[in-house]
């Protein structure tokens, strides 16, 4: 009976740690899908798809230019300074012109986003509150 406790528990226990782990190394990944230079000017234009996982907060941040996006799959809110927080879901759009923002996922979310950025800048940068 002992060995059957024991066991159950270990299970169990393992079952959590490995699920904490998981919710740990669940990240924010981009796939640049192309970038293409804006003849005559420092800008680049930027097609990227985003993949949020589920509860990800993606930290407040700003961007050297416009970004543009369309909701692929998924839902999320989106925190732009000066603007009322708004929950996207998929098959809505949004623009950013240079504001901090940040954004927080529901369910797994995806992302197809057009950033139209200078490019002797890093794409984002931190944007302390």
């Amino acid at each position: 009976m002992f060995k059957q406790t024991f066991l159950a528990a270990a299970i169990l226990t393992f079952g959590l740690a490995g699920q904490a782990a998981y919710a740990q190394q669940a990240q924010l990944q981009r796939t640049e899908l192309e970038k293409v230079d804006l003849p005559g000017t420092q800008y680049n234009v930027v097609l990227m798809l985003v993949d949020i996982p589920a509860g990800f907060v993606v930290d407040r941040h700003t961007h050297p230019g416009v970004e543009t996006g369309y909701v692929l799959q998924g839902e999320a809110d989106f925190m732009v300074e000066g603007q009322p927080d708004k929950r996207l879901k998929a098959g809505d759009h949004f623009n950013i012109a240079g504001l901090p923002h940040s954004v927080r996922a529901g369910p797994a979310t995806k992302v197809l986003v057009t950033y139209i950025v200078d490019k002797t800048k890093p794409l984002a940068s931190p944007a302390p509150r």
